[in-house]
């Protein structure tokens, strides 16, 4: 009985470790797309547009949830003159996630 007990919990431990890898490649993958629309809202090209990519992504390592990136790039749009809102980017964010979900569900 204890046998079955143990087999269970390793279950849901590795359901638990797979589910929260799934969520972090989403959200990685919803941030780059973030931020290669925006370096092309911001008018950036070629290489520009994937270091951009790369600076989103590696912003919302600095804590859980949106609001590291959404500082980020908040300032950015401010510092490129851009008038694009808040809630548009929580708007693309939340476009970006299910975007992304698909894509890595497709193994894209």
């Amino acid at each position: 009985m204890a046998d079955a007990f143990s087999d269970r919990e390793k279950g849901f431990e590795a359901k638990y470790k797979l589910d929260a890898e799934q969520q972090f490649k989403v959200e990685a993958r919803r941030n780059k797309l973030l931020g290669r629309w925006l370096a092309f809202e911001f008018g950036l090209t070629g290489d520009a547009v994937e270091v951009y990519a790369k600076e989103v992504v590696i912003a919302d390592l600095d804590e859980p949830g949106v609001e590291d990136v959404m500082r980020k790039v908040m300032a950015d749009i401010k510092t490129h003159g851009s008038a694009l809102t808040d809630a548009d980017i929580r708007a693309k964010i939340s476009e970006f996630e299910g975007v992304a979900a698909a894509q890595i569900a497709a193994g894209e």
